[in-house]
């Protein structure tokens, strides 16, 4: 079975849960920027969580199968169609061959998540079909999606999980907000924010901006104040820089005190500005949701606070396998 690219939409991208164990040597994990919605999609189509999926941003494809398929849409609010007829997200579709698929615009958020049974089958290159277009790695020839593309789908999920859930309950959906707060841990290099610009990071409202991408996320607000030193040497003569250190996906940057930039799932490794806080990872879909003019406030939390909400978040994504069948 095969997918036909009719339009590829803005940036469609093949995604999986990504190739953790390269970052070392500049490759990062990647993956789906939502992890949870491209769960959630692969399990209403019978896969499981790890199967490749299709991530659309903002404007989705338009494509036929050659075979009959069910297909799942999960993610942000858009209009499905199928054939012209609207149809529903967070269910199971069953299409027949040549059925053409096509959405509209999104009414929140950023991206949305199209999963077939038995995944989308690409190569797999250091242990995931993730596409980390900077790297020209992964995917479909390593790139966005483009009119013509056949993408071909695995057979392994028609059998596996033939009893994937109907739907997926209206309370375990993520939701996409225009006003939220995003936990954080301070560091590494907090300390070198002065007490007022510390106080500015965790009390101001901040603005997503249009720049915004899979690297990472830039948002507007008031300056941050750094302390005045001496440049050690190796690093820049901006107070935010530090000598080369690595970057922790997550990681919070504010180059030159303003505007501060988290980097998402496909950041750089390492470099020289100074990580005042992590996004803790169970924030990091939240983040992933967020449209520009998103205002967004970033709490400390602690250690043991991080690791409850993975707890949490653990729960969540039992209760959807559980009701798929696994």
């Amino acid at each position: 079975m095969a997918i036909r690219i009719t339009e590829p939409g803005l940036a469609t991208t093949v995604q999986d849960t990504g190739r953790p164990g390269y970052y070392h040597v500049g490759i990062p994990q990647g993956g789906s920027m939502d992890q949870l919605s491209a769960e959630m999609a692969n399990a209403l189509a019978g896969n499981t969580p790890a199967e490749a999926v299709l991530e659309c941003t903002y404007i989705g494809p338009r494509f036929t199968t050659d075979a009959d398929a069910v297909i799942a849409v999960a993610g942000a609010p858009v209009d499905v169609l199928v054939n012209g007829t609207p149809r529903e997200q967070w269910t199971r579709l069953e299409l027949a061959v040549g059925d053409e698929v096509s959405f509209g615009m999104i009414r929140a958020g950023t991206r949305y998540y199209i999963a077939v049974q038995g995944g989308i089958d690409v190569p797999v290159v250091l242990g995931s079909r993730s596409t980390y277009a900077l790297g020209a790695m992964g995917g479909f020839e390593g790139r966005t999606l483009k009119a013509s593309d056949t993408l071909d789908v695995g057979t392994a999920g028609s059998e596996r999980h033939a009893s994937a859930a109907d739907f997926i309950d209206e309370s375990l959906r993520p939701t996409f907000a225009k006003q939220i707060t995003v936990r954080v841990m301070p560091g590494l290099y907090d300390h070198r924010l002065t007490e007022e610009g510390l106080d500015t990071l965790f009390s101001a409202t901040w603005q997503l901006t249009p720049v915004a991408d899979r690297t990472g996320l830039r948002y507007a607000g008031p300056s941050v104040s750094w302390k005045p030193r001496v440049q050690p040497f190796g690093a820049g003569s901006d107070p935010s820089n530090i000598v080369d250190a690595g970057y922790a996906i997550g990681s919070i940057q504010i180059p030159g005190g303003k505007e501060p930039i988290v980097l998402h799932r496909d950041a750089v490794s390492g470099g020289g500005y100074a990580m005042v806080a992590t996004v803790i990872s169970s924030d990091m879909d939240l983040l992933a949701r967020s449209a520009p003019g998103t205002q967004t406030t970033f709490t400390p939390v602690t250690m043991e606070e991080a690791l409850a909400a993975r707890a949490e978040g653990k729960q969540i994504r039992s209760r959807i396998w559980g009701s798929a069948g696994q």
